[in-house]
């Protein structure tokens, strides 16, 4: 029996490997004469029959090929700390001499932090692709080669609903990595994983695609996630996943952990997803995103049966916005949307995702079921408009990393909102804002100092009035109470 299993093993690893070896001299771009010798050296290897041999030096070979596209990045950013308890707050002679605040409270102070990640060189002139969380609040990027040239990075662009973000350096004929096409991407598939963990540069890891299609995870608002059981620790963010063929198909981003350490469950933003994205902010400075102009919702047991639905993997539509490209289209309430270009539509967060990732302008094709009968629609997608995305206002006062987004009709019905309710919804609250930790996502800001706020223009006007402390008018499931932030 053990017999057996060893030569199941030898068999995995041979067909693994001279599948990856196949595959070397077409995918990596290596000089013919370099390839010729490794070409032989893999046949020498095969005829003694040494299969984990070949298996190595194919692994050896892909990371080879990449590794110097990825980078270190290194961030300092500047730390407003709260005011602590003083440590004299007992005394009555402090008390009588500096009154009842300096019983309370030492002043704020600031300090300045650094932070480690990793980024990937995406062309010869220097743009590099990281995770948003690697720069955000930096005042200054320094970026590390793999042979150990500095350079300062300056950001390009930023997209916080996707965690990417697109800096650049002043460099030419950098090693750039091959894009890879993560739709493609099979679970089980052998992925590799390049980045700084801890700050140990340089560090590859190997594992295989867990799962494709991971959302509702709660790191980003658009999540489609690579789930790999290759190693991922802190420092990793922004570095590459790669397939066997020396290509990038992710970005990784975080892990999945109960100790903060690696514990076999990491996630990578898709290459496709990274690409568009990417793109988006090269050309424009900003993502441009299609919209459908839906609602949609999963299919539960109930409404399939409702509805009379034997297909299971789509999307239903719960409503559609007046005067949207869906409804120009003929995109009906109880329509049930299966294929979108060509593509099947596993749920609402994959329709979501491709519609995003649609250019504006362009047509597209709906395959869905309405009553029982099978439609083909075209429907030309439109730019998301303004009031539908989030704004993180620019501003040094109290309320500084809190996105909003404006209350829309069709969100407020998404979410259910009492008609009395009227303000502006929380989406994210960065980590070093004041209000981290106490303002929290979904969350409905009614009023700001006692001044009504129904629009992101009336909350930019409110905001421009406020200081170092902050009187907020909180609608919160279900509940409405008032909020005091101070720094």
């Amino acid at each position: 029996m053990k017999r057996h299993k060893l030569w199941v093993l030898a068999l995995v690893f041979t067909l693994l490997g001279l599948a990856m070896g196949l595959v070397l001299s077409s995918s990596l771009n290596l000089p013919q004469d370099g390839y010729s010798q490794e070409a032989a050296s893999l046949q020498a290897v095969l005829k003694e029959g040494n299969f984990l041999q070949l298996y190595g030096q194919a692994m050896a070979q892909v990371v080879e090929a990449v590794k110097a596209s990825v980078v270190n990045i290194s961030t300092t950013r500047r730390v407003r700390l709260r005011g602590v308890p003083s440590p004299f707050f007992d005394d009555p002679f402090f008390r009588r001499f500096f009154g009842e605040e300096f019983r309370w409270m030492v002043p704020p102070r600031e300090r300045r932090t650094m932070s480690l990640g990793s980024g990937v060189i995406v062309s010869p002139d220097g743009y590099i692709l990281t995770n948003n969380h690697v720069i955000r609040g930096a005042e200054q990027i320094k970026v590390t080669l793999a042979d150990k040239r500095e350079f300062e990075g300056r950001v390009i662009g930023t997209d916080p609903k996707t965690d990417l973000a697109v800096i650049k350096i002043q460099a030419q004929g950098l090693p750039s990595i091959r894009w890879g096409d993560s739709d493609a991407l099979r679970v089980g598939e052998p992925v590799i994983a390049i980045g700084s963990p801890y700050g140990l540069t340089q560090t590859v890891t190997a594992g295989i695609v867990s799962a494709t299609g991971r959302a509702n995870v709660g790191i980003a608002d658009y999540e489609d996630f690579i789930q790999t059981d290759a190693a991922i620790n802190p420092g990793n963010s922004g570095g590459a996943l790669v397939n066997a063929r020396g290509e990038l198909v992710g970005i990784n981003t975080a892990i999945f952990s109960t100790t903060g350490g690696y514990q076999g469950i990491g996630f990578a933003i898709p290459s496709n997803m990274a690409k568009v994205v990417m793109e988006s902010l090269i050309r424009e400075g900003r993502v441009v995103r299609g919209w459908l102009g839906i609602w949609i919702q999963p299919l539960t047991e109930e409404l399939a049966q409702e509805f009379g639905l034997q297909e299971r993997q789509g999307a239903l539509v719960a409503d559609v916005v007046e005067g949207s490209p869906a409804e120009k289209a003929g995109l009906r309430r109880g329509d049930f949307i299966t294929h979108y270009n060509g593509k099947p539509v596993e749920g609402p967060t994959e329709l979501r995702n491709m519609v995003a990732s649609t250019r504006p302008g362009s047509t597209v094709k709906l395959k869905l079921i309405r009553q029982g009968k099978e439609l083909l629609l075209k429907v030309r997608i439109a730019e998301l408009p303004a009031d539908e995305q989030e704004a993180a206002l620019e501003t040094e006062n109290v309320l500084r990393g809190v996105h909003v987004q404006e209350l829309t009709p069709s969100l407020r019905q998404h979410m259910g909102l009492p008609r009395r309710v009227q303000g502006v919804v929380v989406t994210m609250v960065e980590e070093q804002s004041p209000a981290f930790g106490l303002l929290r996502r979904d969350d409905v800001i009614m009023e700001v100092n006692r001044e009504r706020v129904r629009t992101l223009g009336q909350y930019r006007k409110a905001l421009s009035k406020v200081g170092k402390r902050v009187l907020l008018l909180i609608y919160r499931q279900g509940a409405v109470f008032y909020l005091t932030i101070s720094e």
